[in-house]
């Protein structure tokens, strides 16, 4: 899975951990990024069940060609398109959900919060 999140966003592998107290995980983000998001197995567990359609990653990408570029990125990267739950991403954005069931809404707008 976390091969999609690099292909399909475009993230980098900042780290991973093998057998820390039973987890295993990978950690992807930007290089000088003050985030990144945390892939994490505990050993001997099957994964947890897909989270509620609502909960979704939403990434903002303002310009209208990077927004068609990073929406193909995740179709190719196997991300599959998918109606989001709530009716409002739909207007922009779009939504993918990964091999797991966790949901990423591309959204073609600036982060304005």
């Amino acid at each position: 899975m976390t091969a999609q999140y690099r292909a399909g966003l475009g993230l980098h592998e900042l780290g991973r951990f093998v057998d820390h107290e039973g987890f295993d995980g990978v950690i992807l983000g930007e290089p000088k990024g003050a985030w990144h998001l945390e892939f994490v197995h505990v050993r001997g567990e099957a994964p947890p069940p897909a989270p509620h359609p609502e909960q979704a990653l939403v990434v903002y990408v303002p310009e209208h060609r990077d927004w068609l570029e990073r929406t193909a990125a995740m179709a190719r990267a196997g991300f599959a398109r998918v109606p989001a739950a709530n009716p409002y991403w739909e207007r922009l954005g779009r939504c993918f959900v990964d091999t797991e069931g966790g949901r990423v809404i591309v959204q073609q707008a600036a982060w304005t919060a």
